[in-house]
Formats: structure tokens, sequence, C-alpha cells
């Protein structure tokens, strides 16, 4: 563990850093996903998440992380994954939740100015694999790991994503 300014930063046996994140769908159809302003470059897309707590489980980190970053809250689901960041030594489980209720303000948006955005997973791709490429793999997981009734969701393509607001 390593302290961190308000929190403590936690890290598994092989020295990474544990961390949680939820793909956040606006209901059980799976098909507009949220994602959030990034806090170091207000103009790019990311998937909330962030440091497990010590004794935290990952589960309960991502809904808190959720709740804190998107002031989102929901089911949470399946477990896409555990998604390296070999870069920037992370290991981070993600988690799909069901959005149930979003709030008008939360803890980010009041604090630092966070945004939020629904995308549609192709969107959400596009807007993540320029400056995330792990975050936007957690929608290829999703894609190859489909469970929806009909199995299918329609895969993106690499064409840059317009500036959405």
């Amino acid at each position: 563990m390593k302290p961190k300014s308000n929190q403590t930063r936690t890290y598994d046996r092989d020295g990474y850093k544990k961390r949680a994140a939820c793909v956040c769908f606006r209901s059980g159809a799976e098909d507009e996903v949220l994602l959030v302003s990034s806090s170091r470059y207000p103009d790019r897309w990311i998937v909330p998440g962030g440091g497990l707590e010590p004794e935290e489980e990952p589960s309960e980190a991502a809904a808190r992380e959720v709740c804190e970053e998107a002031g989102v809250k929901g089911d949470l689901g399946r477990l896409l994954g555990v998604f390296e960041n070999l870069e920037r030594k992370h290991r981070t489980y993600v988690y799909v939740l069901t959005v149930t209720e979003v709030l008008e303000d939360w803890e980010d948006s009041l604090s630092i100015g966070r945004k939020r955005c629904w995308f549609s997973i192709e969107e959400a791709v596009r807007a993540l694999q320029g400056h995330k490429p792990v975050q936007a793999s957690y929608f290829q997981s999703l894609i190859q790991n489909c469970h929806h009734s009909n199995g299918t969701i329609p895969l993106p393509n690499q064409n840059p994503l317009p500036d959405v607001r």
C-alpha cells in the first residue's frame, strides 16, 4: 500500500495497482454506455473507475467509483474480466452495471466539474481507442462474450468520433 492525497493505493502481489471500473449501461438492452470526462484531460472521455481501498472487494470499489465519478447507481452485474495496463502497471476488475438511478449532483461534478455522456458501444470504442486503448478493449470483450438473446452487437468501425458533448 502507498498513501495518496485522499486515499491509499493498493497493489497485488505482482506490484500492479488494483483498480475497479464499471461499464455502465442505460438499460438491460446494453446498447448505450455512460462515459465520463477525464480529470486530467476534460475534453476526453473515460470509463469510470479507480483504485481499490484496503480490504475493499473489487465489486464494492467498482460501485463506489461509479457513484463518485459518474453520479449513477445501479444493479451490479457480471465481471467482464480483469484487464492489465502494462504501461501504467494497473490491473482493473471491470463489471457491468445497469443504471437504475442518475444523481443530479455528484461528488466529481461538484469538486472537479466532471461531465458524463451516453454513447453507443461503437461511439464509446471510438472515443476511447486513441488515448485509452485498454478501456476500449473492455467493449471488445463485451462484444466477444455477448450475452444478448440474439447474440449480436455491431462491431465498431475505426472512424474517428465527431466531437460529442
